[in-house]
């Protein structure tokens, strides 16, 4: 079997509240002001529905019996798209998950699911910024898979040509798409619009996580081996230098007006800003145990990152450089993402 093929992935969409189990949602009365914090939790495979302003869980949405680690949500913050990984981490055995669980975020319950027919280990999901379209990591079939987000059908794919493509950044004119490859140690640079594999750059033998700059310029990933962040020169497509971090680092995110990155450091329980003027670290913070993903706010003011021994996010108030609020989600909280209140 072709292992790209897209034609050859089965479909199946179940709509109207499959596995919703909506008397298992806990619900609060009050809706939030600004927009929702969504925070995937591998432990209970629920979805968390925080209001940002109080820093409450209004909702846990059920995902399925296996876990979603990651969550994007629609442009327009009616729906949020979790794709159900598996009970494993990448490269460690486990079961093999398939499934796509759109989440009602107005009703709080699963209003559809996509099967893409065979096991994959969906990972990532991003939405293309000029298209629409949604773009997952498929891990074991070394691609990233393109669905309309509105039909829940497979449009087609784009392989990455590595194995473990387990993130995944898009640029911001939705023209190319980064995959960090776990243990090839390299990052794919997909052309989206031909759907092909145009470069592939090596980093080391083991990285984790993607983010692009603001301007597109540089794309970061996190060496596994060596307490170092790859700064990747996207124009060149070449490891163009590395910034010396306190440890090992793991998911990074950009400030929106381009002048940091936030670097989550697990082992050392820290965030680390990085000023991408100088690509030094400037200082660091004290949060929870094991940090994960790191998301900014689209205003810039909060830094929301998921620290998934401890079932909490920390909510940073970035001009005070200080923890302004924990909030209590699921026991192993990971995938992050904002959506705004329609």
């Amino acid at each position: 079997m072709e292992p790209h093929a897209p034609a050859r992935i089965a479909l199946v969409v179940l709509v109207s509240g499959f596995f919703a189990l909506p008397h298992l949602v806990r619900a609060a009365p009050d809706a939030p002001s600004r927009g929702l914090l969504l925070v995937a939790n591998k432990q209970p495979a629920t979805l968390s529905l925080v209001d940002p302003e109080s820093g409450r869980e209004v909702a846990a949405v059920p995902e399925a019996a296996v876990t979603g680690h990651e969550v994007a949500a629609t442009p327009d913050g009616r729906r949020a798209f979790v794709p159900i990984y598996g009970d494993s981490g990448v490269g460690r055995p486990g079961t093999d998950g398939s499934l796509i669980r759109v989440v009602d975020l107005r009703t709080r319950t699963v209003c559809g699911t996509l099967d893409l027919g065979r096991p994959t280990r969906p990972h990532r999901p991003v939405f293309g910024p000029r298209n629409g379209l949604l773009y997952v990591t498929t891990e074991l079939l070394d691609s990233v898979t393109i669905i309309d987000p509105g039909t829940l059908r497979v449009l087609g794919s784009v392989p990455t040509g590595q194995a473990q493509s387990h993130m995944l950044a898009i640029s911001s004119d939705g023209r190319f798409g980064y995959t960090a490859n776990v243990s090839s140690g390299t990052v794919s640079v997909l052309d989206l619009d031909a759907r092909a594999l145009v470069a592939t750059i090596k980093v080391s033998p083991f990285i984790q996580r993607i983010a692009l700059s603001v301007d597109d310029r540089y794309a970061f990933t996190a060496d596994q081996t060596a307490a170092r962040l790859a700064v990747i020169d996207t124009a060149a497509r070449t490891v163009a230098r590395s910034v010396a971090l306190p440890g090992l680092a793991y998911g990074t995110a950009p400030t929106p007006d381009g002048k940091s990155l936030l670097v989550a450091i697990p082992a050392l329980s820290l965030v680390a800003e990085v000023d991408l003027g100088s690509m030094r670290v400037v200082r660091t913070l004290s949060v929870p145990k094991s940090p994960q993903e790191v998301l900014v706010r689209p205003d810039g003011a909060v830094a929301y990152v998921s620290c998934d021994a401890s079932g909490k996010v920390a909510a940073i108030d970035l001009a005070g450089w200080r923890i302004d609020k924990l909030i209590a989600v699921g026991s192993m909280d990971d995938g992050l993402a904002w959506s705004p209140v329609p």
